[in-house]
This record gives C-alpha cells, structure tokens and sequence, in this order.
C-alpha cells in the first residue's frame, strides 16, 4: 500500500520513492534459524583487538536509539522508524580499528555482505541494531541484529549480521558485483552502476 507525501514530507522523500504504510519485506534466502546458545558477533579485519561476542554478551553492550527515515532501492520509504542497537562508533573503539582502515563490509546470512566506506558509518545514527519500534527485531526484518544505515538504501543495512570487516581495501558486496551502485545514497538515486 502506497500514499502521496505530505507537503511536509516531501523534502524528506528522496527523489523516486514513494510513503509505504506497511514495512515491506524483502531479502535474500530463507529466514534463518537464531539460535541464542551459537549465535556470535565477530568484528575483524584492519583492528588492533579484533572482537567476538554471544548473544548475552552482545546485549550487554552500550545501546543507543535512533529515529530515522529508511529508504529501499525498490522505491519505498518509511518516516520515522524507531531502532535501537550497540553503536557502530563504540565498536570502531572496541577493537581498536587501525589507521589505514577506510572500509567496512557487514555480513550476513547466506554470504549476504554489503560495504561501506568507513567515513559513511561513524555517525551517531549507525547501529547493529536488536529492536525495533520498541520490540526485539522480528527474524523476517532481520533480528536478531541488522546493521542500520539510514543514509544508504536500505540493501546497505545487513539482516542477521554476524560480522563487521574493517579493511583497507573496497570490497564490493552481495548486491554490488551484480549491478546495485556501491555508493547507494538515495538522495542522489544510486541505484545501479551506469
């Protein structure tokens, strides 16, 4: 189901997108199975600590919330969605990235990733986030953990993430070696390579 934008809305609609009322679903793959007793987060790569965490430990972690505009490459957007997850930037800290560190690639399910440059992913409102509108993320919205990141189409936003990769180097991802823009900033409409 689609609606106009609201004139109040319409600098908040990127160019091409539509208002969606529901939050619709797409992804690659079946919904996997989470098992809270093996599920584990790892960050890696270009760090000086490199990370793992359970799911216990994992929702130990500082927790930020975010309201965000989210907005998919299919055309839909949807306002003021509520997240709430660890912050990327208390992870850069954890484990220490190095220097030389200039990208990041989350992975998910299915050898699902997608990458980022590193610049893109320090702001405050970049989670690995566990809840959403107030709830545990639902598996199908990809819970227990998605990375959030609101300023690119939403295919930059990994469901079930397990890893955050710091490297030196670009690494294009699922999405990318099969056309989608490797820069996805909705507000220029990077869709797909020219």
């Amino acid at each position: 189901m689609t609606r106009q934008a609201p004139p109040v809305w319409r600098d908040r609609l990127p160019p091409g997108q539509y208002v969606a009322r529901d939050f619709p679903v797409l992804h690659v793959g079946d919904v996997p199975a989470f098992d809270p007793a093996s599920w584990r987060f790892r960050v890696t790569g270009a760090v000086a600590a490199p990370l793992e965490y359970t799911w216990d430990e994992f929702q130990r972690l500082p927790v930020h919330e975010v309201t965000a505009d989210i907005h998919c490459v299919t055309r839909w957007s949807k306002f003021d969605t509520r997240w709430a997850g660890v912050p990327l930037r208390y992870l850069i800290a954890a484990a220490r990235v190095r220097p030389e560190a200039r990208y990041v690639v989350s992975r998910g399910a299915h050898g699902y990733s997608a990458n980022l440059p590193l610049d893109v992913v320090t702001s405050g409102d970049v989670l690995l986030a566990h809840t959403y509108e107030g709830k545990p993320l639902e598996p199908v919205h990809g819970g227990p953990v998605r990375m959030l990141v609101p300023s690119r189409y939403f295919w930059k936003s990994t469901k079930w993430c397990t890893e955050i990769e710091f490297r030196i180097d670009d690494e294009p991802g699922f999405w990318e070696t099969r056309g989608y823009h490797n820069d996805a900033d909705p507000w220029r409409e990077e869709r797909y390579w020219e």
